[in-house]
């Protein structure tokens, strides 16, 4: 079966009602998306407009080659929030984009009232250097750096 676009499956809700939404679901399983194949299929679409490779992201996000591909793939997932923003910055989102991604991987966005997020804020918004720079700015003003992968809370 075909894959729907977005607007498709839009104007089949405009007449579904709620008690055909499992129908609905069966029925377009193949074009719906949950949680990190939202956020994969996002990133990849990032990358490749940006005219990076997944090999390059990960290298600049300092994450381990195979694990940065079965993140991707969603053959593994992970809890960290660093790490979703470490392969952000590296694949050169904008604030948006990244905020964005976030919600698709599902994550707490960026919040304003955190200094260590408003920094990073200010860190995606002007995208002066690389991860590595971006964890000497935290460190500069006494807020931890980005974890890498296999560092847990």
């Amino acid at each position: 079966m075909e894959k729907k676009s977005t607007e498709d499956l839009e104007n089949t809700l405009k007449s579904t009602h709620i008690r055909d939404f499992d129908r609905f679901r069966e029925t377009n399983r193949e074009s719906l998306a949950e949680g990190e194949e939202l956020f994969s299929g996002y990133i990849k679409e990032k990358i490749r407009k940006k005219g990076l490779t997944q090999q390059m992201v990960f290298l600049m996000a300092d994450i381990p080659e195979r694990y940065g591909y079965k993140l991707l793939s969603g053959e593994k997932k992970t809890r960290q929030r660093d790490i979703i923003l470490r392969i952000c910055y590296a694949a050169e989102l904008s604030l948006e984009e990244t905020q964005e991604a976030l919600r698709k991987y599902p994550m707490p966005e960026l919040y304003a009232r955190i200094p260590r997020d408003a920094l990073l804020m200010i860190a995606f918004n002007e995208r002066s250097g690389s991860v590595l720079d971006v964890n000497t700015l935290l460190k500069k003003h006494g807020m931890e750096s980005l974890r890498p992968s296999g560092v847990q809370d």
